[in-house]
């Protein structure tokens, strides 16, 4: 009971650590997790890192909410789950209280919104890098079919403006062919 609740308030503190540096809708922690309990603690895997990535991108909520909560309660259960995502929001919302109480003073600073656009710039490659570490261990399906489904779903999205929620729907009903095919030649 007392390692669990180490472990928990661990995870709160890394999580607080990490939850200054959120941009671009949290994808940077993905990355972040990837390099810290994948790469150097060996504790996860990246297969386990993506389902956890994968369940908490199609739960409702925010994405970054839901992967600090998977996340910390594969590590310790509920008690992990949960001062993991009070850990991911406790700087965000420090830093919103204290935009808010001088947001006049800085809705209009051409250096705070320059200072935005440079985080935003940055955060695209640490995503890019994340997703293609990832994808190495992100699916079981033959590289070319993976590329396609990926390819297809970039496509519907960038071109023809689909829901998201509907590329999602489309890749787990395709996921779900592909498997029952496989299944029914014996393979």
């Amino acid at each position: 009971m007392k390692e669990k609740l180490k472990t928990a308030l661990g995870l709160y503190a890394y999580f607080f650590r990490i939850g200054w540096f959120i941009f671009g809708g949290g994808w940077n922690i993905v990355a972040q997790i990837q390099k810290d309990f994948v790469e150097k603690q060996n504790k996860l895997t990246g297969q386990e890192l993506l389902d956890i990535v994968s369940v908490g991108r199609s739960m409702p909520g925010t994405m970054i909410g839901n992967v600090a909560y998977l996340f910390g309660y594969h590590q310790c259960g509920a008690a992990g789950g949960v001062l993991a995502v009070l850990g991911i929001i406790t700087p965000p919302m420090i830093i919103l209280s204290v935009v808010t109480v001088f947001y006049r003073a800085v809705r209009d600073n051409p250096y705070v919104a320059r200072v935005l656009n440079g985080v935003r710039a940055a955060v695209c490659p640490i995503i890019l890098a994340a997703v293609l570490k990832l994808q190495k261990t992100s699916s079981p399906l033959p590289r070319p079919v993976f590329w396609a489904v990926v390819g297809a779903a970039c496509v519907a999205s960038f071109a023809f403006d689909i829901s998201s929620v509907l590329i999602v729907a489309a890749g787990v009903l395709m996921g779900l062919i592909y498997h029952l095919m496989k299944r029914r030649a014996g393979t």
